[in-house]
C-alpha cells in the first residue's frame, strides 16, 4: 500500500471504500497460535478447524414430556398401559410391545419405540393412557447426530468465538482449542492539553476520554493494549513514542496529532519514520485520518475528537484489526430502516449518525440525536448505532437508509 496521486498528496478526500479496502488489502494476520481453556476463549479467534468426535445428541431423545410408543401397538386400540419410565441420563431396556414409556426431555428413546406424544395431547387414568388420533412416526424424537455428526468441521478456523460457539465446543467434548495469539495494540494519546480523570483540571485542559474509549474498544475485541498515555506536543517526545510503539506492538492507534496545525506532531512524525500511505478521507466525522506505517508496524492515526474516534474505530480500525487478527468476517452488518429524519443537503463525505430505532405505527425508524458535533459523545451513548448516508445524497424523511446497530460493531 503506497501513497500515490490520489492518496495522501490528492487536492481532494480518498472515498472511505476505497480506503477500507486498502487497509483490509494491506492487513497481514499475525503468527503464533496458544492453546485456551473453552470458558477464557470469549472473543478469541480459532487458529484450527473444529472438528466433532462425537454425534450431539449422542442418541435419539426425546424432545417433549410425554409418552413414547410403537405405533404397530395403535392398531387395535388407542389406550396403552405404561410399562416403562425414562428420564434424562436413564440407559432404558427395550419398549415391551403393547405399552408406552413415560418419558421426560432429552431422555434417550427406548429401543421399539418410534413416536412420542406430549403429555398435553393425553390422558392418563390409573396407568393407563389415552392416545390421540393423530400420530406421526419420529415425532417429537430427536435423532442421534441431528445437530452435529461425528468428523464433521463444525466451527472454521478464523471465527471470533462467541457466547454460542462456546456452548458448542462444549458440546463436543472440546475443553481447549487453539487460538491465534491475541494482536497487541499500541495506544497514545496527543496534546498538551489533556488531563487524566481524578487529576484537577488547570486552565485550558480537559479530561482524556479517548483513551478510555480506545481501551475499552480493543477489550471488547479480545485484544492486548499496550497503553502508553498521553504524549507531549514536541516532535521528540512524539518520535520517541512511535518508535517505543513500533517496537513493542504489532499495531500503533493514535488519537489527535493528525492535521495540519503547528502542534499536530503525529502525521510528520510518521512520515519521517516510516511512511504516510492515506490521509484524508471522505468521512464525516473523522476526515483527518493517518494511515501509514513506523518501521515495518502499522499504523492508524485518528483525529482528537471523541465521536471521531469512537466511529473512526468502528467502521475503519476494528476491520483492519479483525483482519490482522485473523478473523474472516469483518464488515457489520447493516440494515434498512426507514430514515425519521431529513438531510435535504447532499454532502460530499460518507456520514455516520447517531440515531436511535424506534417503533412508529409498526415502522421501525431512526431518529438523530439533536446535535451531531464531532465533541458531543453523550450522543453514543443515546444512540442505538449509526444511520449511514452515502456522499453526494439526499435523505427525505420517510426514505430507507441503512442503518449499522452498535451490536455489530462489538
Amino acid at each position: 500500500m503506497s501513497c500515490g496521486p490520489d492518496c495522501c498528496g490528492q487536492p481532494g478526500l480518498l472515498p472511505f471504500d476505497v480506503a477500507l479496502q486498502r487497509l483490509l488489502d494491506s492487513a497481514v494476520p499475525v503468527g503464533g497460535s496458544e492453546p485456551v481453556a473453552v470458558p477464557m476463549a470469549l472473543n478469541r479467534v480459532l487458529a484450527a478447524d473444529q472438528y466433532s468426535a462425537v454425534d450431539v445428541p449422542p442418541c435419539d431423545n426425546s424432545a417433549m414430556d410425554g409418552y413414547a410408543l410403537r405405533l404397530a401397538d395403535l392398531a387395535q386400540t388407542r389406550r396403552l398401559p405404561v410399562v416403562l419410565r425414562v428420564a434424562a441420563g436413564d440407559a432404558p431396556s427395550e419398549l415391551p410391545a403393547g405399552g408406552v414409556a413415560r418419558i421426560f426431555t432429552g431422555a434417550p428413546i427406548p429401543l421399539g419405540a418410534d413416536a412420542v406424544v406430549m403429555q398435553e395431547e393425553c390422558e392418563l387414568h390409573q396407568g393407563v393412557v389415552q392416545l390421540p388420533e393423530s400420530i406421526e412416526r419420529g415425532q417429537h424424537i430427536r435423532r442421534r447426530g441431528q445437530d452435529i455428526a461425528t468428523g464433521s468441521v463444525v466451527i472454521a478456523t478464523g471465527t471470533r468465538i462467541q457466547p454460542q460457539h462456546m456452548g458448542v465446543l462444549a458440546s463436543m467434548g472440546i475443553a481447549t482449542v487453539d487460538c491465534i495469539r491475541p494482536l497487541k495494540v499500541a495506544v497514545l494519546s496527543t496534546g498538551d492539553e489533556l488531563a487524566e480523570p481524578g487529576a484537577e483540571l488547570a486552565p485550558g485542559q480537559i479530561y482524556n476520554s479517548n483513551r478510555y474509549t480506545f481501551v475499552g474498544l480493543l477489550r471488547e475485541l479480545g485484544m492486548q493494549v499496550l497503553d502508553l498515555g498521553i504524549v507531549a506536543d514536541t516532535a521528540q517526545a512524539t518520535e520517541q513514542a512511535l518508535l517505543q510503539a513500533a517496537g513493542e506492538a504489532d499495531v500503533i492507534l493514535t488519537s489527535g496529532g493528525v492535521s495540519v496545525g503547528e502542534e499536530d506532531h503525529i502525521k510528520p512524525a510518521v512520515e519521517r519514520l516510516g511512511q504516510l500511505d492515506m490521509w484524508k478521507l471522505a468521512l464525516k466525522p473523522g476526515k483527518p485520518v493517518a494511515v501509514g506505517r513506523v518501521g515495518d508496524t502499522p499504523f492508524i492515526g485518528l483525529p482528537g475528537n471523541p465521536v471521531s474516534v469512537l466511529m473512526g474505530f468502528q467502521v475503519l480500525v476494528r476491520p483492519f484489526l479483525l483482519r490482522m487478527q485473523g478473523c474472516q468476517q469483518v464488515t457489520p452488518e447493516s440494515y434498512w430502516v426507514t430514515a425519521g429524519f431529513a438531510r435535504p443537503r447532499p454532502q460530499p463525505r460518507r456520514e455516520y449518525l447517531r440515531a436511535r430505532l424506534v417503533t412508529d405505527a409498526g415502522i421501525m425508524r431512526a431518529e438523530l440525536f439533536d446535535n451531531q458535533s464531532s465533541g458531543v459523545l453523550t450522543s453514543a451513548c443515546w444512540a442505538s448505532g449509526y444511520a449511514i448516508v452515502p456522499p453526494d445524497t439526499a435523505i427525505a424523511e420517510g426514505e430507507r437508509v441503512a442503518f449499522v446497530p452498535f451490536t455489530e460493531l462489538r
